[in-house]
């Protein structure tokens, strides 16, 4: 009896083995940001333990295919290996250099078939953000942690695929409720996971200074000791800050400093007394209103100390800039604001840095490679167009991640009204400010303000999922977007963020997958 059934599961295994495939649609994908073009042929690649990754020869690709190697391993189980070979394989991941001025430093082609995957890049950045599709092309188990059972298939086509942006960013405050560096770095993984390639790190405020200074150490001492409602703070040490660059660097993530400047700087006043017009070091502030504070701008003891900060953080910092805020400095009177601007930035590129302010920083004469960060006043944003001075478009009412999603939302503000995940997708760069043009827009950024933020969960439930949506901003073509398509492709993503244990808002506008 026991030889009988073997033989019949054996005809049955070899009937199905022999029988047609289904057929798949490589254009029926939940990739997040949207791929420029995607071609489809109907069949599937496989993923098994047999599966190998290569590697082209001498094309500084190594650790870009380590990085995906640990990245199927946990779901699937199968130990696949890394191998460098000087012509393409016959099967298996294969990962190899073109010259395609199209597809830029970020930009990737997929050729799927059924034995043999190959990712083509001109950079290996563009292999990285390419990993970024392989991973959202997989079953969606693939996000797992543990070994899962699954047909590890992905439909077989291509994808052409380079961003609209350069410049695709998002913010953390780490200013007013402090994040710490193993926060900094899930918050950097989920913004590589969909191809973001800039962090700015808002590190010093009214509520707190959060980044070592050595010349200056009551910076942190002091103006690093508290936070929004009075907790007990924290800050980078250099080497964590440098850790960090180094773990953005691998995720091709470049990292910008921003130290707030004149106002939003009690803690650099409660911390010195110099700094101070009347020499008389102030309390430290708890609170979450803006607009009281501000530099001594007539002091030279004052552009001492910012070219000390410029200069330790310039050396700390391997990627072109520098944000010096600039922003709501309501106490600091125009004619003082204008040449405190113009003399900063000057130290600014002393230190080899290129200049980034709050659109207010646009009242000042601005260097043309500084660049302006759009975020309330249009007026500004096209003070910045007629001086010739790229753009950042940061609009709070569109994309401000710590703004509310609804008045039933438990964290956030709405000072600039309420963002729900619809309102944070659907707005295009180029048509909300007419006068400023493509041209002249840099890329985009969603900042995310802390002031209700205390911990991780705060921050990936205001930051998710709106934050996938800025995403597509940035990277994906506007022709033919539709809020309609991208909340199906978004609501898969739902099921990621489960896996992943994300603390994410369910919108109603969303129909998530059970």
């Amino acid at each position: 009896m026991n030889k009988n059934v073997l033989l019949l599961l054996a005809i049955i295994s070899g009937l199905l083995s022999c029988a047609p495939e289904e057929p798949t649609d490589l254009t029926q994908n939940n990739v997040i940001p949207k791929p420029v073009s995607v071609t489809a042929t109907g069949k599937a690649f496989r993923l098994s333990e047999q599966t190998k990754i290569y590697v082209q020869a001498g094309s500084n690709l190594e650790a870009t295919a380590q990085y995906l190697q640990d990245k199927l391993t946990p779901a699937t189980g199968f130990q696949l290996t890394v191998e460098a070979v000087s012509e393409a394989p016959s099967e298996g991941i294969f990962l190899t250099t073109t010259n395609d001025s199209e597809l830029g430093n970020e930009g990737y082609a997929l050729q799927i078939d059924k034995k043999l995957l190959t990712l083509q890049v001109n950079k290996a950045e563009g292999a990285f953000r390419g990993i970024q599709t392989i991973r959202q092309l997989l079953p969606l188990s693939i996000a797992s942690s543990s070994v899962q059972q699954a047909d590890w298939m992905i439909p077989t086509g291509t994808i052409h695929d380079f961003p609209e942006y350069e410049f695709r960013g998002t913010m953390l405050d780490v200013a007013r409720h402090f994040l710490g560096a193993e926060d900094v770095k899930h918050f950097m993984d989920l913004m590589a996971y969909y191809k973001f390639n800039v962090l700015h790190l808002h590190l010093t405020d009214d509520q707190g200074w959060r980044i070592e200074i050595k010349s200056w150490p009551k910076l942190t001492e002091i103006g690093g000791s508290t936070e929004v409602g009075g907790g007990e703070g924290g800050f980078f040490t250099q080497e964590q800050y440098t850790d960090l660059v180094n773990y953005a660097a691998e995720r091709f993530i470049t990292i910008i400093p921003e130290i707030d400047m004149p106002g939003h700087t009690n803690a650099a006043l409660a911390s010195y007394a110099e700094l101070n017009c009347d020499g008389k070091a102030t309390e430290l502030y708890t609170g979450t209103e803006v607009g009281f504070s501000t530099l001594c701008t007539d002091k030279e003891i004052t552009y001492a100390f910012i070219d000390d900060v410029i200069g330790e953080l310039a050396s700390l910092t391997p990627g072109p800039y520098i944000h010096i805020g600039g922003d709501e400095s309501h106490v600091t009177k125009k004619e003082d604001y204008i040449p405190f601007i113009e003399r900063v930035q000057d130290l600014v590129y002393a230190h080899g840095k290129t200049m980034i302010g709050w659109d207010e920083v646009t009242l000042a004469k601005l260097d043309k490679r500084s660049i302006a960060q759009y975020w309330s006043s249009a007026e500004n944003a096209k003070n910045a167009v007629q001086q010739g001075v790229k753009v950042i478009m940061s609009p709070a009412k569109k994309a401000y991640l710590d703004m509310q999603y609804d008045s039933l939302s438990p964290l956030g503000l709405h000072w600039a009204g309420y963002v729900e995940v619809d309102t944070g997708y659907d707005w295009d760069p180029v048509k909300l400010e007419k006068e400023i043009g493509r041209d002249n827009i840099l890329g985009i950024e969603a900042p995310l303000w802390t002031e209700t933020v205390t911990n991780r969960a705060d921050m990936e439930y205001l930051v998710f999922p709106r934050l996938a949506g800025y995403a597509e901003i940035g990277w994906s073509p506007t022709e033919g977007k539709s809020w309609d398509e991208y909340k199906v492709r978004l609501a898969a993503h739902g099921n990621q963020y489960d896996t992943w244990g994300i603390n994410y808002y369910r919108s109603k506008l969303v129909p998530w997958n059970k």
